[in-house]
């Protein structure tokens, strides 16, 4: 069904932080109420966060949800994959891993403009600053102790299970990430990054013996989790576009590469007062990791590091390529170029340190 055509041509013009991105609100009520929502006291407002996938608060009378939504404009390949996200929530629904519940799912695009989907709200705090400033030093223990749980949790969820054995390729998970994301920075990349050469080199060649197969989420930092309105727990875990099925210590060393970045720069904790803040040392997160899933030490951890270093310079290089596009979801979209080079030298570092060891 074409919702668009039953509707008015009432638009709401979202204000900032998603500047140029509305809804038609006309067309979501029509689409709300066929899905057996109550409309009643409608509004809608942008979210803040989301590089990726313009995100929304739907409000009625009644009811609260949030509305993720493709971005327009040409996209890269296999990106905004905004499905896959609906998916795996909706699988991971009763398991020990903490999503919102999912509502609806919509594949036509004429009627926001790009495919969406809709879920609860979930009532929360949200921290971008992985240091957690505004805590208190037992908060930031448990909070960093419960992120440990929730990573711990979702590696051993029993993917076949919950309907998502083909969530993804099994197998060969590093080899196939480092091609992707070397293709996805050669088709979006500004000025010639030396670091950057070498890393798309230098990884494909040291990838590491051992192989396992888990449900990976693929984004798993401190902004995208939702904390206890009032208790230092994790009660949601979003941004799911990138999952699929993976090695668990490609999630594991995402959330730990915090360790590598410093403040200034992305989101990390390098330089940091650990100790004095309550916030634990890498190792130790990570011994507790593997405490926890009964594995023993990891080897070659600084491989690990410089991937998702990589990874994440070309993700950030991506997003600043869909700001020039105009069609990047967040405000400092344009910004996120200057970090690109940064995190490929640190990524350089850890690779050199692997090599010496």
């Amino acid at each position: 069904m074409n919702f668009s055509q039953l509707a008015s041509d009432t638009t709401l013009a979202t204000a900032s932080p998603i500047a140029g991105v509305g809804i038609h609100i006309a067309s979501l009520a029509v689409w709300m109420r066929a899905t057996g929502l109550d409309t009643t006291g409608l509004h809608v407002r942008g979210l803040s966060g989301g590089q990726s996938n313009p995100t929304f608060l739907v409000q009625t009378a009644k009811q609260s949800f949030v509305l993720r939504k493709q971005p327009s404009g040409e996209l890269l390949p296999s990106a905004h994959a905004i499905d896959r996200e609906y998916r795996v929530m909706q699988a991971l629904a009763g398991t020990g891993v903490p999503v919102p519940r999912m509502v609806a799912w919509c594949d036509d695009a004429s009627l926001l403009g790009t495919r969406f989907f809709m879920m609860e709200f979930i009532r929360g705090r949200n921290f971008i600053n992985p240091t957690l400033p505004e805590l208190s030093v037992a908060e930031r223990k448990a909070i960093y102790a419960d992120v440990n749980r929730i990573l711990v949790a979702l590696h051993d969820v029993d993917y076949r299970a919950v309907g998502l054995e083909t969530f993804g390729r099994q197998g060969n998970y590093f080899a196939r990430q480092i091609d992707r994301w070397s293709r996805q920075y050669r088709s979006s990349e500004g000025s010639r990054i030396e670091e950057m050469e070498a890393l798309m080199a230098w990884l494909p060649a040291h990838i590491p013996d051992g192989d396992e197969t888990c449900l990976v989420h693929g984004d798993l930092r401190m902004d995208n989790l939702i904390i206890h309105p009032t208790e230092p727990r994790v009660v949601a875990l979003l941004d799911w576009e990138l999952s699929t099925l993976g090695h668990p210590l490609a999630d594991l060393s995402y959330f730990c590469m915090s360790w590598c970045v410093p403040p200034d720069l992305w989101r990390g904790v390098a330089g940091v007062d650990l100790t004095a803040m309550g916030i634990p040392q890498e190792h130790a997160f990570v011994e507790d990791y593997c405490r926890a899933r009964g594995i023993g030490a990891i080897r070659h951890w600084d491989f690990y590091l410089a991937y998702n270093l990589f990874r994440m310079a070309a993700i950030l290089q991506g997003v600043a390529a869909r700001a020039a596009a105009g069609n990047a979801a967040a405000a400092d979209a344009a910004s996120m170029e200057a970090k690109v080079r940064p995190l490929a030298e640190l990524a350089w570092r850890c690779a050199r340190r692997s090599k010496a060891q």
